[in-house]
């Protein structure tokens, strides 16, 4: 476990498949539960699972805890609740294709912050290899037609997940300042403050009478979604950030709709094109690129 947690290449692919895995779950939930009910519940279901095991970290940064609670507080709010709950609210008024293309934008939401307000540099090549990463999510959610893309209207979904992108590329920037928790401390703090920024949301849908509680299906993605991108996913992502830093880590975002295909041909029994295997070749080419480069300076 501890050679997967040092290797961020490693670290970084199985957050990608495990997201890539969210947003089909994200999909198949619509109709079984609603988004806010079900951005409440996972984190429900996370802080009952972490808590336990990160008790004695959390006791051992108690004093860092008391000195930086605001600051893991907006994190878990922003980045967690507010990013997942846009998410999954944004799959019920637009298509996987609009939010994967949406998505593949926060990579270089990432670069630019870093640039803006940071000013963390980034040579030519490594732009190059973002850019082909872009052509090879571009082929996955076009399938291959250049006309889907060309036909693409912002809707309400869109902007939801536009907003959610801005969310989470936020958070992407801002665990720079993370103190040096353990990381079990840090993925507790951040799922309770996920639980409890996520109650008012629910609470306002619920009185709005436009919760679902979720039926069998609903609990199914329920438990995918709490242990897999909730715990698993979190952790792994802020440990590659850790390594490899904001920029080089956010690059793998543009995975996901990739191995989404993938994924949707094993989940789904959609059939796997040409096209799938050509974007899968950009994506891992770019993401190689960007990282030779990285490495060379």
């Amino acid at each position: 476990m501890k050679a997967l947690t040092n290797n961020p290449y490693a670290v970084l692919l199985l957050v990608a498949v495990i997201w890539a895995g969210n947003a089909i779950a994200g999909k198949l939930a619509a109709g079984h539960v609603s988004p806010m009910l079900l951005t409440l519940l996972r984190w429900v279901v996370a802080v009952a699972v972490i808590v336990p095991f990160a008790w004695p970290d959390l006791r051992r940064d108690r004093a860092l805890i008391r000195r930086h609670w605001r600051l893991m507080f907006a994190l878990g709010a922003f980045g967690f609740t507010g990013f997942n709950a846009l998410f999954y609210w944004s799959l019920n008024h637009t298509s996987a294709i609009n939010v994967t293309i949406t998505q593949s934008a926060m990579p270089l939401l990432v670069f630019l912050g870093n640039l803006l307000f940071f000013r963390v540099p980034f040579n030519p090549l490594q732009l190059v290899g973002f850019s082909l990463t872009l052509v090879g999510v571009a082929i996955t959610v076009s399938g291959g037609d250049w006309q889907v893309l060309r036909h693409l209207h912002l809707n309400k979904g869109d902007a939801l997940i536009l907003a959610a992108v801005v969310l989470y590329g936020g958070y992407t920037l801002a665990l720079r300042f993370k103190p040096d928790f353990h990381w079990r401390s840090a993925i507790a703090l951040l799922s309770v403050s996920a639980m409890i920024s996520a109650v008012p949301l629910a609470l306002l849908k619920w009185q709005q009478g436009n919760a679902q509680v979720p039926d069998a299906m609903g609990l199914g993605v329920l438990a995918y979604i709490a242990l897999f991108p909730s715990l698993v996913a979190q952790s792994f992502y802020i440990r590659g950030v850790e390594l490899i830093g904001a920029n080089r880590a956010n690059l793998f975002i543009n995975l996901v709709p990739v191995f989404g295909a993938v994924l949707a041909v094993m989940v789904l029994g959609e059939v796997l094109h040409l096209y799938h295997i050509a974007a899968l070749a950009f994506v891992l080419g770019g993401i190689l690129l960007a990282e030779w480069s990285a490495k060379r300076r």
